[in-house]
């Protein structure tokens, strides 16, 4: 069954220049379809077209009118008042207002109740079963805390958090909603490597639709069974993930570009050979008849279009030598605001030549310890540079102190550089011709990233330090950046949440957790095994044993005793139940923890779950 399907759709913001032209794709039910394509290329269009928030100019857009459909990109506005908790749980309103009217009935029942009442707390009943309404505490507990949602946060304002918490309570909320077609416009982007790995997890295990806009290359390896790539207002089609996308990518080009060379190799034989026989033929007829015959056969042959070279940044660092062995060193290195210690009893020591990835989910203090390497925070113990080291620094959150400036004034009095100069340095990082007239203020966080980068890149440092270098970036500018630092050959230290940029280049990885920073002397890959191999080592927590299902013996008084022992039974199991809730509101900032109780509450609502019915069963053979 096709759940959406677009053909020939054009849209076009300015006359004559089209964004999208005659783009044409179906998503059969159930697929998992990454689209792809530089920024501006017209990706989340298509998704605020697809949604029905945007118009379109011509062509076909279908979407399966039987089907629900959620957009991650656009967050909706809630009512000041609302905390987090009040978000989330706005994907039950349909729920909530049927447990509304079941308390209405309940009341209305209380003296007696009619039969017509009871066909209608029946029917309330079960549509509220069947919707999920009894999971609705243990969905969202669970989807809170795979995405890092603590229970603290639930409680807060809603208007009151950032732009990416927004984004991350609104994924959540969605993925409440249990729609049957998900648009994620890069949901990885505000979440760290723990929550993206279960939101992967999420979206293989989901049995609807997915279309992903990604700029995780790692991200859409895991989770894409197709790949649309959008070029030039066409869609180019993929049958696989990410690898498999960039590996025939390249084999169609090379087949393209072969077959071009040798169509241009013919051509130009017949060319030569028509130019000849046009010249013998000014007084032979049938020299002149082959002449004319040739170039109708030129005319006729298929043309292949040469294909285009993606552009590509013709830069590297500037790089200054190292004498010596040790790079920096940390002593018993600790950072505490008020009461919370991020880290503390830090030892590190790296040598020449090293490239470190350090790792930690967010608010553990990753981008904080950069700055108190570099002397920007205030911090306990003791750090030491050796004495060549010169160190560059590109920041998550970048800042020019003029940003009326254009990019080309901004190299001129920031590099104290040349005009021809400017203009060649902006160029290699792909800012071209009256690109470099734009103001700073008005460039993309990409754009600014990639000028960042290129002011830094002519300095003479040996020890490069990055925090998210690839944020903000699509996948051509992340792969511009990797070219550049791949030809460093100092010292690399960077943060990030980009696993296919942390596996090309981590050879040592540092992980923030629990206050200390573990230190593991190799790749990403194997790390992922040791930490996978601990959590396997782990004695898992002993399951509450399920209470065998009691029949009966004979006789009324065998019944009342056993409705009264799985009364008693009940009680206690769900005061268990409350012991968990209090447990799991006290682990709500620890992730590990908190997976393992909620794990455990699961089992004991079984358990709760057969009691009832157990006891239910009871009452029936009673006659109550």
């Amino acid at each position: 069954m096709v759940d959406i399907q677009v053909k020939e759709l054009t849209k076009f913001f300015v006359i004559g220049e089209n964004l999208l032209n005659g783009l044409s794709f179906e998503i059969q039910e159930g697929e998992r379809v990454a689209i792809l394509g530089r920024n501006g290329c017209g990706k989340t269009t298509l998704f605020n077209i697809l949604t029905g928030q945007m118009d379109y100019d011509s062509g076909e857009v279908f979407v399966n009118p039987n089907k629900r459909l959620g957009l991650i990109s656009q967050i909706p506005k809630f009512p000041p008042e609302y905390t987090v908790e009040d978000v989330l749980r706005s994907a039950y309103n349909q729920l909530t207002r049927i447990k509304q009217k079941m308390e209405l009935l309940e009341c209305a029942m209380a003296q007696g109740a009619s039969q017509e009442q009871l066909r209608q707390y029946d029917a309330l009943s079960n549509a509220f079963l069947s919707g999920g309404g009894y999971e609705m505490d243990v969905d969202v507990d669970k989807i809170c805390n795979g995405l890092g949602i603590s229970r603290e946060q639930r409680g807060q304002s809603f208007s009151s958090l950032s732009g990416g918490e927004k984004t991350r309570v609104n994924l959540a909320r969605l993925l409440l909603e249990k729609t049957d077609i998900l648009l994620l416009d890069e949901p990885t982007n505000h979440l760290d490597l723990n929550s993206v790995e279960w939101l992967e997890q999420y979206i293989r295990a989901f049995k609807g639709t997915v279309l992903a806009i990604s700029h995780d290359r790692y991200f859409i390896d895991q989770i894409a069974q197709r790949v649309i790539e959008i070029t030039d207002g066409h869609g180019e089609f993929y049958s696989g993930n990410y690898s498999f996308y960039m590996d025939e990518k390249q084999a169609r080009f090379d087949l393209q570009m072969k077959q071009y060379q040798q169509e241009q190799a013919k051509l130009k034989q017949l060319g030569f050979t028509l130019e000849r026989m046009k010249g013998w033929g000014i007084n032979n007829r049938t020299l002149y008849r082959r002449a004319m015959s040739i170039q109708h056969r030129m005319e006729r042959i298929q043309k292949t279009e040469k294909p285009k070279k993606e552009r590509t940044m013709k830069a590297g660092f500037g790089e200054r030598e190292f004498s010596g062995d040790v790079v920096f060193k940390m002593k018993n290195v600790a950072k505490s605001f008020g009461d919370r210690t991020l880290f503390s009893g830090v030892e590190l020591s790296v040598e020449a030549g090293e490239r470190i990835a350090i790792l930690g989910d967010n608010g553990t203090g990753k981008s904080t310890f950069l700055k108190c390497l570099l002397g920007e925070e205030d911090c306990q113990g003791k750090i030491q540079f050796g004495p060549t080291v010169k160190w560059g620094y590109l920041p998550q959150i970048i800042h020019f102190a003029h940003p009326e400036r254009t990019l080309y004034d901004t190299m001129l009095y920031e590099k104290n550089c040349t005009p021809q100069v400017a203009r060649d340095r902006l160029g290699a990082f792909m800012f071209q011709g009256e690109e470099v007239f734009k103001t700073v203020g008005t460039l993309s966080g990409g754009e600014q990233s990639r000028l960042r980068l290129c002011m830094l890149m002519d300095e003479k440092i040996n020890l490069l330090i990055l925090d998210e270098p690839t944020n903000h970036l699509d996948i051509a500018s992340r792969e511009w950046v990797e070219a550049a630092i791949e030809e460093f050959e100092g010292v690399l230290l960077f943060v990030s949440h980009d696993r296919y940029f942390i596996e090309k280049f981590a050879e040592r990885i540092w992980l923030l957790q629990d206050g200390k920073v573990r230190d593991f002397p190799c790749g990403y890959q194997k790390y992922r095994s040791i930490l996978e191999h601990e959590a396997a080592a782990k004695p898992a927590p002993a399951a509450p044993a399920k209470p065998k299902k009691e029949k009966p013996k004979g006789g009324t008084k065998d019944i009342e005793k056993l409705i009264r022992r799985l009364e008693r039974e009940i009680e206690k199991q769900e005061a268990v139940l409350a012991d968990y809730e209090a447990k799991i509101d006290a682990a709500a900032a620890d992730y590990q923890e908190l997976t393992r109780l909620l794990g455990e509450k699961e089992e004991a609502e079984a358990v709760l779950m057969d009691l009832m019915t157990q006891w239910e069963a009871a009452q029936e053979s009673s006659g109550c």
